[in-house]
């Protein structure tokens, strides 16, 4: 077992990475002031991760959704669901799944261990039957109806299957009622061998626990685990779009949009790429920012405005929406300050403002256990290293902010998304 420091001396402040015997990456932040402790438990895999092999072995295809069901199915166990035994601790019990990565998590202000023990428990644990996967199904095809009604999660997964032909990022997450049919006990098992092994997986604690702490029950719980190589499968992906425009109607008091930019993804955004898109998003669409008065002046959008760079395995997409009365007008807006900005340079007082505003942001952001812990299993799976982000915020110039401005939202590959009331058009 390996314990190294991470410091930073720019924040004077440090954390703890501990290559543990089983093969688990396990990073802990403490807070000895405070009061709580947050621990996140994640595995590199997703709802892009549905074609793959293991070892260099047989190319395998599951069904959608299929680490959704997994998450949902790992809480249970022959004795009882791991939330009926995080009642007894006190801890607040959560779990979600993304993209590219499943994640199981807790805070608590007291029994640490007992939390932590029933974390690690359950997620080494699987425990699948006929009857259980039988009923799951029945309970996720109403959450995947339900989210096909949903104005703000049909806007977003609207725009992404306009915007990718392959790439399973324009998926639903939750799969589809048909795909989640054919999930057997036999397809989670593989996927669970195959993902949650524990050289592919990372544990992230926060606050007041310390490293002893969380080695006590680590190195109980931890299961040593035989290292595997995973390769996810990826068909071609085409640099254009599918349709730059897609409509739907629903139920909704004011249209919703999605504006986004298909991104190149052959190459990953280091951390000093992910700081300058974050400042360059900040000055571009902040409640500070020109675009964003001129869009509301103009009553195209509201308080709903938001904007976002999210980026994976073979996918990335810079994103803006809300709710606008005119939406193609609020995106062509968007466009011509991008193209306005490409064209004139950034603002040097702007950018100073945008450096020192996310700075700020990210700086204030570790007073929270649950950011730190986020951030830090965030960065381990995509290789960003959190204090070389903050680092890379602080000292960043506007010739960076420039080139990433120049490498990003080409208005060849843009799409807009709308979803109107049922009375328009």
């Amino acid at each position: 077992m390996k314990i190294t420091e991470i410091k930073s001396d720019l924040l004077n402040e440090k954390y703890y990475q501990i290559n543990h015997d089983s093969g688990l990456t396990i990073y802990v932040y403490e807070k000895p002031d405070y009061n709580s402790t947050y621990a996140i438990f994640g595995t590199k895999y997703g709802s892009i991760n549905r074609t793959f092999s293991k070892d260099g072995g047989e190319v395998t295809t599951v069904p959608d959704g299929i680490a959704h069901f997994l998450e949902h199915k790992l809480f249970e166990a022959e004795e009882g669901d791991a939330f009926t035994r995080y009642a007894k601790t006190g801890a607040n019990a959560n779990a979600y799944t993304s993209f590219d990565k499943t994640c199981y998590l807790f805070s608590c202000t007291e029994n640490f261990e007992e939390s932590l023990t029933i974390l690690l428990d359950f997620v080494q644990s699987p425990y699948f039957t006929k009857e259980t996967v039988d009923k799951e199904q029945g309970i996720i095809g109403q959450e995947i109806k339900m989210y096909d009604d949903s104005p703000s999660w049909r806007v977003m997964f609207n725009m992404l299957e306009a915007m990718y032909e392959n790439h399973p990022v324009k998926i639903d997450i939750a799969g589809t009622v048909e795909s989640i049919a054919k999930i057997t006990p036999e397809y989670l098992y593989s996927c669970y061998n195959t993902f949650y092994n524990l050289h592919n997986m990372v544990l992230c604690v926060a606050g007041k626990a310390t490293v002893d702490d969380v080695l006590k029950v680590a190195d109980k719980m931890l299961k040593k685990s035989e290292k595997h190589t995973v390769e996810s499968v990826f068909e071609k992906e085409p640099s254009s779009v599918s349709q730059h425009y897609v409509e739907q109607k629903l139920p909704v008091a004011l249209p919703l949009f999605n504006f986004g930019y298909k991104e190149n993804a052959e190459h990953r955004p280091s951390a000093e790429e992910t700081a300058y898109t974050d400042i360059l998003l900040f000055m571009l669409a902040s409640q500070n920012s020109k675009m964003y008065r001129d869009l509301l002046d103009n009553n195209l959008i509201n308080s709903s405005f938001s904007y976002e760079f999210f980026e994976g395995e073979g996918f990335a997409c810079t994103m803006f929406g809300g709710e606008s009365r005119n939406p193609k007008a609020a995106a062509k807006m968007i466009a011509d300050y991008i193209e306005k900005a490409k064209n004139d340079g950034i603002d040097e007082s702007e950018f100073e403002i945008a450096k020192k505003s996310v700075y700020g942001e990210i700086v204030s952001s570790l007073n929270s256990v649950d950011s730190i812990a986020n951030m830090i299993a965030d960065g381990h799976f995509s290789k960003k290293e959190l204090y070389s982000y903050i680092e890379a915020v602080a000292n960043a110039k506007i010739s960076d902010i420039e080139s990433r401005l120049d490498f990003l939202m080409n208005k060849d590959y843009s799409v807009l998304s709308v979803i109107n009331g049922m009375e328009d058009l």
